[in-house]
């Protein structure tokens, strides 16, 4: 399947989210597109992160990955990933784990990552499904490890394609993965309506002033950070 002829939408119509498990929305969405636009998936050796549905991962299956391994951290995402995979058609090794475990096997040429970036007045414990979008007060739980652990986790020239909010510092994590030896840009940007999440935080974002009265739209930003 050529770039030209991927449609995002078309080839996830089989991907389905069990209860508990994140369903795709926009972002996945959005990481799809860039992924089969940057032309980097053919080929490589892919590592997808916090996969939820497997919707990033078997994206990366139907552009041609000559290998595609997924993790996420709960036995019912894990579940359903490896039965959507199944039902589209595709090879994907989906496991249980955590960047760890992602680091204790071959390194990759691409890493797809959709984390959990929605700031949340708690941090997130428990395995339900809020922990696919809850990541503590400044929406970084899993994006600062993302950034530090990175590199690791990739050949070098390797590369980086994350997707989140505005509100979870987009400029952070440029300043991260650049000190971790790689070179930032922004591949994508995105503005959508709130969620149903996102509108359920409005008034708590208002009152730290991290969000205009009123607004109630994001921009989703896909940064891409190549391994030097």
């Amino acid at each position: 399947m050529t770039t030209a002829e991927f449609d995002s939408v078309r080839s996830l119509a089989g991907v389905h989210a069990d209860p508990g498990v994140y369903e795709p929305q926009q972002d996945s969405l959005l990481l799809c597109d860039v992924a089969a636009e940057s032309g980097l998936v053919c080929g490589a050796r892919v590592l997808d992160m916090c996969t939820g549905s497997g919707a990033v991962a078997i994206t990366a299956a139907l552009l041609g990955a000559r290998d595609v391994m997924a993790f996420d951290i709960s036995p019912r995402a894990v579940a359903c990933a490896q039965r959507n995979a199944r039902s589209v058609g595709v090879d994907v090794d989906v496991r249980l784990g955590s960047f760890s475990d992602a680091a204790e096997v071959e390194p990759f040429d691409v890493l797809l990552c959709n984390p959990p970036y929605v700031p949340s007045e708690n941090a997130p414990t428990g395995m339900g499904v809020h922990r696919a979008w809850d990541a503590g007060e400044d929406g970084r739980v899993v994006l600062d490890p993302l950034c530090t652990r990175g590199a690791e986790l990739l050949v070098p020239g390797g590369v980086i394609l994350v997707v989140h909010s505005e509100f979870s510092g987009p400029q952070r994590t440029r300043e991260m993965l650049g000190a971790h030896g790689f070179g930032v840009s922004d591949a994508a940007c995105r503005t959508i309506d709130f969620g149903p999440v996102m509108m359920s935080r409005a008034e708590w974002l208002e009152a730290r002033g991290l969000l205009e009265p009123g607004r109630r739209t994001e921009e989703l930003v896909v940064l891409r950070g190549d391994k030097r």
